[in-house]
């Protein structure tokens, strides 16, 4: 499957966070049937087998509604249950060396935050870019704040799309309207609402006023 503006327009990350006695199949399942048009599966808990036996089930999921899907840092998984791809940070394995074990075909994602490391990404076979952390976030602590002249810098600098990532929610969408980007990457503004099918229904909405707005 391949990766464009489009399908990176609402990018959903998965956490085990707010399962709350539900599995994350059905919480998957909402957010795509809401409209989410991109899946990462961010997995730091389960142990290999089980790791790979979630992610088959939730690869076929996406299938049926023709989202990408992509497995976060684990090449030799997403290798292993033939997922559409893999998403790295910075202090993952080189985007080159992703890219070498992936082939030509597997989308690649990587994460950066100055535009140095957005050319250097590009270069070495990225498919797009995750930017951030644009807003203050507390699902990851290590993640440093990214200034909006920093995201609007690193699009044009680069030819490849670019989605922006941290603290993004319904409030604060609009104010990342003319930086360049063509989507969102969002946790627990998805994960952690009562209703994940109406929760992202709306900020899919909104992210396409952000995106359309110049």
């Amino acid at each position: 499957m391949k990766c464009d503006k489009e399908s990176l327009l609402l990018y959903a990350v998965t956490d085990r966070s707010w399962l709350n006695g539900r599995t994350l199949y059905e919480q998957v399942e909402e957010s795509l049937q809401g409209g989410a048009t991109f899946i990462q599966l961010r997995e730091k808990m389960l142990d290999e087998e089980d790791f790979l036996k979630e992610a088959r089930e939730i690869k076929e999921l996406c299938r049926q509604y023709g989202v990408p899907f992509v497995i976060n840092d684990n090449v030799e998984i997403a290798l292993a249950m033939d997922a559409d791809g893999v998403h790295v940070g910075q202090s993952d394995m080189e985007a080159d060396t992703v890219r070498e074990k992936l082939g030509p075909d597997k989308i690649l994602g990587v994460s950066a935050q100055t535009v140095e490391q957005a050319l250097l990404a590009e270069k070495r076979g990225a498919d797009y870019l995750g930017v951030g952390a644009v807003f203050h976030t507390g699902s990851k602590d290590d993640a440093d704040d990214v200034d909006h002249a920093t995201l609007k810098a690193i699009c044009e600098a680069v030819h490849i799309p670019v989605i922006a990532i941290g603290g993004i929610g319904e409030a604060n969408v609009m104010e990342l309207a003319g930086s360049g980007i063509c989507g969102i990457a969002v946790i627990s503004a998805i994960y952690a609402q009562p209703d994940i099918k109406e929760a992202t229904a709306r900020l899919k909405e909104k992210t396409l006023e952000m995106v359309e707005k110049a």
